[in-house]
C-alpha cells in the first residue's frame, strides 16, 4: 500500500478527467438520458449500502465497494456486466482488500436474496438470479478492469484530522460523515482527491449546522474552485434525490439499461 495518497495508484490512475468520463458514457447515453443514468447509479449505490449494512460491514468497506462499482462503469458500458451482479461482487472484493474478513459465498448470496426480497422488492419482482460461480467469474473481470489498483483512499480519514483541527465536535463529525456517504452517489470520487471531498462535505455540514468556521476555511491551502464544484455536485444530488419518485419509475429505468447482444447462432 502506498504510504500516502500522492504516491498511490488512486492518484496516478483513478483521478479522471470529466470529459473523458463523459466520452466513455456516450454508448449508454444513446439509450439513457443523463438524469436517468444518474438515477440508476443512485439506486445501485443505495443497494450496495443496504447490502453492506445487512452484512454488518464497516462503512469504509461499503465506500470502497461503491468506488469499485463506479470505476468499472467509468471504463465500461452498463451492458458489459449486469449492475445487479457487479454490486455484490464489489462488496466481496472490498471486504478482502479492506481486511474486513472473507464473506462466504453462501452468505453473500443469501444476503442478496434477503435484501432484494425485503428492501428492493419494488424494483425486482424475481429473486436474486445469480449464484457463486457468476460472482467469482465477475470478480476476475472486475480485477482486470481495475488494473489491480485496489487501494482506495476515502475522505473519512482526512475528515477526522480536520475535525480535530477545528475542535472536537461529534455532531459536526456525524453530519459530515453522512454527507460523505451521500457523495458516493455522485461522480466526485472519480474526479477529485479525497481531502478535497472531505473539505467540501465539511463546508456543507458547517453551513447546515450554522457553525462559524469561516476563519478556519480561509487559512486552508486548497483549490477553492474544486471544493465548490464538489459541493455543488452534492447539492444537485440532494435536489434530484428529493424530487425523484424512485419506487414509481425504477422498474422502467432498470428495463432501459443496455443489455449484452446475444451471441450469433451457429
Amino acid at each position: 500500500m502506498a504510504g500516502n495518497f500522492w504516491q498511490s495508484s488512486h492518484h496516478a490512475q483513478w483521478i479522471l478527467d470529466r470529459q473523458d468520463l463523459l466520452r466513455e458514457r456516450q454508448a449508454d447515453l444513446q439509450v439513457l438520458t443523463e438524469m436517468e443514468y444518474q438515477k440508476i447509479f443512485i439506486f445501485f449505490a443505495n443497494f450496495i449500502q443496504v447490502l453492506g449494512e445487512h452484512l454488518k460491514l464497516r462503512q469504509q468497506v461499503i465506500a470502497t465497494a461503491t468506488v469499485y462499482f463506479k470505476r468499472f462503469y467509468a471504463r465500461n458500458s452498463l451492458k458489459n456486466i449486469d449492475p445487479l451482479l457487479l454490486a455484490p461482487t464489489c462488496i466481496l472484493l472490498a471486504s478482502k482488500v479492506e481486511e474486513f474478513g472473507v464473506i462466504s459465498n453462501n452468505r453473500l448470496i443469501s444476503a442478496c436474496q434477503a435484501v432484494i426480497k425485503n428492501k428492493f422488492n419494488y424494483a425486482y419482482q424475481q429473486e436474486f438470479p445469480y449464484r457463486t460461480n457468476h460472482i467469482l467469474e465477475c470478480e476476475f473481470f472486475l480485477l482486470e478492469n481495475l488494473d489491480c489498483c485496489l487501494i482506495v483512499y476515502q475522505p473519512y480519514r482526512p475528515l477526522l484530522q480536520f475535525i480535530q483541527d477545528i475542535g472536537p465536535d461529534d455532531s459536526l463529525l456525524n453530519l459530515t460523515w453522512r454527507i460523505i456517504n451521500d457523495s458516493l452517489r455522485t461522480d466526485v470520487c472519480l474526479l477529485y482527491p479525497p481531502y478535497q471531498i472531505a473539505i467540501a462535505c465539511l463546508q456543507i455540514a458547517c453551513a447546515m449546522s450554522q457553525k462559524d468556521t469561516a476563519s478556519w476555511f480561509a487559512e486552508l491551502n486548497v483549490d477553492i474552485d474544486k471544493v465548490q464544484e464538489i459541493a455543488q455536485a452534492i447539492v444537485n444530488l440532494n435536489q434530484l434525490w428529493r424530487e425523484w419518485k424512485e419506487k414509481e419509475d425504477i422498474q422502467m429505468l432498470l428495463a432501459k439499461i443496455p443489455k449484452p447482444k446475444p451471441a450469433p447462432q451457429r
